[in-house]
């Protein structure tokens, strides 16, 4: 088996699979495992299969498979899990692949996406989402706005806001995806990101960047904005959900990590489902 750590060369070789495994969870997206390599470890095995080995965020080890487990051979997955300790992240729609008692499966709520019905941010509809429209208005309302495809003219405008957004950040760069968001601007084209940056009397206030990340999801890797200006994020959000092909159903938000404020911000805007990622561990009972 050759072990790799991970890095650009391995573009070719992972992202067609990955975006061909079907699943909705963000780690299956090659810029995901790229921008996070070194918070995760990530490393290339190439054997019969090729997966991904990294840490969690709590420090466990594990691999994850790069195309749908379905497809994959029972004995190669178990020997992974018996050299590695676990498959993950694992969506539930393949769970069906490791009966219990054999296998056993858990999941970790703080690890799970944020699913949202993308239909429900291009209109805010109903009282769920009251507070949203109000702060929408306010923004609509006390600055000329405008919203644009963040196109390569447009990254250093991008960079001015991410540089605002980590000033007013009670954590330091090394604790937040600074970093990764930063470099993500860097390799704009090359990880083929898109995404929108959004104006407020003229000057940048908000940009996000995504992917598909399978037919009918789009994942927002970052959205970032001056904290400063109240409403930015409604904007954003509609503003780019009112432009997604008729394809896309779903936004991932990602996970909240386990963090307060993150899991509040992301909740607010009422997901649709949570997408859970499972480990799965080969059970002493089977």
């Amino acid at each position: 088996m050759i072990e790799e750590p991970l890095n650009l060369s391995h573009k070719s070789l992972l992202s067609a699979s990955l975006r061909a495994c079907g699943s909705p969870l963000s780690e299956y997206s090659f810029a995901n495992l790229y921008l996070f390599r070194e918070k995760h470890a990530y490393s290339v095995l190439i054997d019969q299969e090729i997966f991904i080995r990294g840490k969690s965020y709590s420090g466990s080890d594990y691999v994850m498979p790069i195309r749908d487990v379905r497809k994959i051979d029972k004995a190669v997955l178990d020997g992974m899990i018996d050299r590695y300790g676990r498959l993950f992240p694992i969506p539930e729609e393949w769970l069906a692949a490791f009966p219990a008692p054999e296998y056993s499966s858990t999941f970790d709520a703080a690890e799970s996406d944020y699913l949202h019905r993308i239909e429900n941010l291009a209109t805010y509809p109903g009282r769920n989402f009251h507070s949203k429209r109000n702060l929408l208005h306010q923004f609509q309302d006390s600055y000329a706005s405008a919203a644009l495809p963040l196109t390569n003219d447009r990254l250093a405008d991008a960079r001015k806001v991410l540089d605002i957004w980590n000033e007013t950040s009670d954590l330091p760069p090394e604790a937040t995806d600074y970093g990764a968001c930063l470099e993500a601007l860097s390799l704009y084209e090359e990880l083929v990101l898109c995404g929108g940056i959004y104006y407020a009397d003229g000057e940048p206030a908000g940009f996000i960047i995504g992917e598909e990340l399978d037919p009918a999801t789009f994942v927002l890797h970052f959205a970032k904005a001056d904290r400063r200006i109240k409403g930015i994020y409604q904007y954003m959000y509609q503003q780019f959900a009112g432009i997604m092909p008729a394809k896309y159903a779903v936004f991932n938000f990602e996970q909240d990590l386990g963090l307060d404020s993150l899991r509040q911000t992301k909740a607010s805007y009422h997901p649709d489902r949570m997408g859970a990622k499972y480990r799965i561990e080969r059970s002493a009972q089977g």
